[in-house]
């Protein structure tokens, strides 16, 4: 209507908004958007401001969405998937991001980072290929992928720490062990370094030992854990719910802390935006 102001939000806080409503935390947001904690809030006050309603309730411990924003989160998702659609639609094919992603890193969090990259970005390409650490860290080196979110080998610099895990010996409740038999592991097929550090410590510590599963995912390796036929040294994040830490109990040697690495080289602002919103979903989804 003629005389009547047309309100026009914002891109960045918009997308500001969304960010805090899926992470969580104005700090997270900060991480993923490249931004400092205040200037995430000031972004969120904007909007408000702009909209005449409050969307988000903060508290020490919390941050959750009030009703209003509940009901704009949904407008909020479309109007940004449309802007990155018309951005597509103008650049010509979709830019592709490439991560070589290690079995032992990343488990549970995958769906999620998958769903937030894709939300940040749906216009972006994602090719995931799942290995063994050493063997990323080699393909990455030879330019095979864009990124590599694996779990650090030996003595390489460089890189992002995303995250610290502790390891311990996972079996299931049911798990049959007699004092004097050798151990039986469930582990991931050669050259997984997490088998190869399990079976180090156990040799050093004169423990004998008999591979009874050998598995090609950490998803089969967990599958032997359940069904109790044999102990599997895993990160903690990664054990199968119900599973124990059997290593006190069992005497066995500690496994230590394994650093969870993202190597990157993407050089154009879209891909980086991706990565860092990967980063600091993945940190998230870990330590939550």
């Amino acid at each position: 209507m003629d005389g009547v102001p047309v309100k026009l939000l914002s891109l960045d806080t918009v997308q500001t908004f969304v960010l805090v409503a899926d992470l969580g935390s104005f700090t997270r947001a900060g991480e993923a958007s490249g931004a400092t904690q205040s200037a995430v809030s000031l972004k969120l006050k904007r909007l408000e401001a702009q909209l005449g309603r409050r969307l988000i309730e903060r508290t020490p411990r919390s941050v959750r969405l009030t009703a209003a924003g509940v009901a704009f989160l949904g407008p909020a998702r479309d109007l940004l998937s449309a802007h990155q659609r018309a951005l597509t639609q103008a650049d010509g094919p979709s830019p592709r991001l490439s991560l070589g992603v290690s079995d032992h890193a990343v488990g549970p969090e995958l769906p999620a980072l998958l769903a937030r990259l894709n939300a940040l970005d749906p216009g972006l390409a994602i090719e995931v290929a799942i290995g063994f650490s050493r063997d990323l860290l080699d393909q990455y080196d030879r330019q095979r992928f864009d990124a590599a979110l694996v779990r650090k080998e030996g003595s390489r610099r460089g890189g992002e720490t995303l995250v610290e895990d502790e390891f311990g010996w996972f079996a299931a409740p049911s798990l049959q062990h007699k004092s004097g038999d050798k151990l039986r592991l469930a582990t991931l097929r050669p050259p997984c370094g997490v088998r190869a550090l399990a079976i180090r410590a156990l040799d050093t510590a004169s423990i004998g030992w008999t591979e009874t599963f050998s598995g090609g995912g950490v998803a089969a390796v967990v599958a032997a854990v359940v069904s109790g036929i044999a102990i599997a040294p895993l990160a903690r994040r990664l054990a199968p719910l119900g599973s124990i830490d059997v290593g006190p109990t069992l005497k066995l040697p500690r496994l230590g802390l394994s650093k969870v690495m993202l190597y990157s080289r993407v050089d154009d602002s879209r891909r980086r935006a991706a990565l860092r919103t990967l980063g600091t979903v993945f940190r998230s989804q870990a330590t939550t």
